[in-house]
């Protein structure tokens, strides 16, 4: 005889472990595209600074320089989270259907959840990764 009790124990054991290095990839990819924003956006640091910069020298006032480079920092997270958040709805359901087929459950409150703390968080690091050149007289950039 067969204990199916003893069965569905090591099964559910297996898969919790399953799910669990799942999980942990998971945070691990996220871990590593918040590092890859936060470099790209120190990367680009000076390059923003001179365009300030440059904007300020050719009259813009600093309220429209932070207006723009806001709006850029928004549209630069919005286009990682959008195709993040894209890939991995697609991924999801190809698992779903063609690996696991289970029927596909789309869930829109955590996509946008999301995207939305992407977007936030790369507006947030976009300012403070901009808030020197606000602080620096143009003449001293250009010079350098």
């Amino acid at each position: 005889m067969v204990n199916l009790g003893s069965i569905l124990e090591t099964l559910e054991e297996v898969l919790g472990k399953i799910s669990l290095v799942i999980r942990f990839m998971a945070l691990f990819s996220i871990a590593t595209g918040i590092l890859v924003l936060i470099s790209s956006l120190i990367m680009s640091k000076y390059q923003r600074l001179y365009e300030s910069i440059l904007l300020r020298t050719l009259g813009a006032s600093s309220a429209r320089v932070a207006k723009i480079q806001t709006l850029e920092y928004f549209f630069l997270g919005s286009l990682a989270a959008l195709s993040g958040v894209f890939i991995s709805v697609i991924a999801s359901y190809l698992l779903s259907v063609h690996v696991f087929q289970i029927p596909f459950r789309w869930t829109l409150p955590e996509a946008l959840f999301v995207y939305a703390a992407i977007t936030g968080l790369t507006v947030l690091l976009g300012w403070l990764n901009g808030r020197s050149a606000k602080d620096t007289a143009p003449i001293a950039i250009l010079r350098g």
